[in-house]
C-alpha cells in the first residue's frame, strides 16, 4: 500500500525516522517541493549555532531553499532538554496545521522520537540555581559523591544507572533536590505522547538499511568532514565560546573525539582565559611523554631536533586516533539509533496489523518499516 503526499489527510503528521547518514535529508528536500510540508527537525546536534561540519547541518543555502524549524536554535553552552523539544514540536505542529502544511519531523535523535510516540513522564525541568548548585558539586568531589548520593535518596536510579553516565545522575540528583521525589517515582506515573492526539493522523517511517552499505556512507561523510575542517571548526568553537567537555554539545559524536585529539597534541587554544584548561585535562588525559623526556636527556645541541620529531609523531598519532576513534563512535551511534528503531516499531500501543503489513494504534498512529530510503520514497510518492 502507497501513501502519495495528495492523500494525507490535513491533519497528519509525518516522521522520517533512519539512521545517521542513510539519506533522510535528500528525501525530506524532495517531500518539501512538493508544496505540501514543512520541515522540522528531530536532531539533537542540528540545535547548536555555529556547529556546522560535525553535525552534517545543511548549508545556510540550503536552510534559505528548505527552512528547518528547530535548527540553530541554542548556543554550544546551553542545554535543551527532550521536554523542551516535546512543546515546541508540539507549538510548530499546530502552526504548520494552521497554514495548510504537514510537518515533517526528519532526524536521527530516536530519544526525540520516543518521547513524540510514547510519551515523556512527568519530570519537572531542572531550575537554573539547582542546576548550577548540582554542577558546583560535581565539580567539586566529582561524579561519584553524586552517585553515592543517589544510593541513598533514590536506590532504583542508582541500581538502573551506569556509574560514569553523568548526565543521568547529574539529571537525577536535581530533581531529587528539587521536588524531594525521586526521578525514579516521576518516571513510573503515566505517559502522555503529541502522537496520541486524537485530532491527528501521525505516520511514522522507519527506515532501517544495510548495516555494511550505512558502513560505508559513515566512513565516506566522515571524510568529508575532515577534509572540511572539523578540527577547525572546533578550534574555533573553542574560541568563540567558554565551553567544558562536560557540555552536550560537546558530548557529540566527532566533536568528543576532536577535543580529546587537542589535548592530546597541547594545542595552545586551551591557554585562551575563559577556557578551563585543568577540566578538558583531567577529562581526557595525556599521552605518554618519554620520547620528549629522552629528548632532553641526550643533550641541548640535540634537544630542539628531538622534541619536533617527537611532536609531530605524537600529532601524527593522535589524529589518526581521533579519526578511527570518530569513525568508531559513529558506528556506535548507528546501531544504538537501529535499537530505538526496533523499540520504536514495536511500542504496545503500535500493534502488528498483520492483514496490511502496518503497525497500527488506536491513536490513529501509523509505522511502516523500509529497508533503503527509495522504498520509503516510493512509498510516499
Amino acid at each position: 500500500m502507497r501513501l502519495p503526499s495528495d492523500t494525507l489527510a490535513d491533519n497528519s503528521v509525518v516522521c522520517l525516522m533512519a539512521p545517521t547518514a542513510s539519506g533522510k535529508t535528500a528525501l525530506a528536500y524532495e517531500l518539501y517541493d512538493t508544496g505540501r510540508y514543512e520541515l522540522i527537525s528531530v536532531d539533537s546536534a542540528l540545535i547548536y549555532r555555529d556547529m556546522n561540519i560535525g553535525t552534517a547541518k545543511p548549508t545556510a543555502a540550503e536552510l534559505e531553499c528548505y527552512p528547518h524549524h528547530l535548527v540553530n536554535i541554542i548556543d554550544p553552552t546551553q542545554s535543551y532538554s527532550v521536554a523542551e523539544f516535546v512543546t515546541d514540536v508540539a507549538r510548530l505542529i499546530d502552526s504548520c496545521h494552521q497554514k495548510g502544511k504537514i510537518p515533517l519531523l526528519v532526524g536521527g535523535t530516536m530519544m526525540y522520537y520516543m518521547a513524540l510516540l510514547d510519551g515523556l513522564s512527568p519530570v519537572p525541568d531542572s531550575k537554573d540555581n539547582v542546576r548550577q548548585k548540582v554542577e558546583q558539586w560535581r565539580q567539586t568531589e566529582g561524579i561519584d559523591a553524586l552517585y553515592n548520593y543517589l544510593s541513598k535518596v533514590d536506590p532504583i536510579s542508582h541500581q538502573r544507572l551506569n556509574a560514569t553516565d553523568t548526565q543521568r545522575i547529574t539529571r537525577a540528583v536535581e530533581v531529587q533536590l528539587q521536588t524531594e521525589v525521586p526521578i525514579s517515582a516521576w518516571q513510573d506515573q503515566p505517559k502522555q505522547a503529541l502522537s496520541h492526539n486524537a485530532h491527528q493522523q501521525w505516520h511514522a517511517l522507519a527506515v532501517m538499511p544495510d548495516r555494511a552499505w550505512l558502513h560505508k556512507r559513515i566512513a565516506q561523510r566522515l571524510d568529508i568532514m575532515w577534509h572540511e575542517g572539523l578540527v577547525t571548526e572546533v578550534i574555533d568553537l573553542l574560541k568563540r565560546y567558554p565551553l567544558t567537555p562536560n557540555l552536550p554539545s560537546m558530548r557529540c559524536v566527532g566533536y568528543r573525539q576532536v577535543l580529546e585529539h587537542l589535548v592530546q597534541i597541547d594545542h595552545p587554544i586551551f591557554d585562551q582565559p575563559h577556557l578551563d584548561k585543568a577540566q578538558f585535562y583531567a577529562m581526557f588525559g595525556r599521552f605518554d611523554e618519554t620520547n620528549q623526556v629522552q629528548a632532553y636527556q641526550n643533550g641541548a645541541s640535540q634537544q630542539t631536533e628531538y622534541l619536533l620529531k617527537a611532536n609531530n609523531e605524537l600529532g601524527a598519532l593522535s589524529c589518526d586516533q581521533m579519526q578511527n576513534k570518530a569513525l568508531y563512535a559513529t558506528r556506535q551511534l548507528a546501531k544504538r539509533q537501529y535499537t530505538w528503531l526496533r523499540k520504536l516499531i514495536q511500542l504496545p500501543s503500535l500493534p502488528l496489523d498483520t492483514s496490511t503489513s502496518f503497525y497500527t494504534g488506536n491513536n490513529q498512529t501509523t509505522v511502516r518499516a523500509f529497508t533503503t530510503m527509495a522504498q520509503a520514497r516510493d512509498y510516499l510518492f
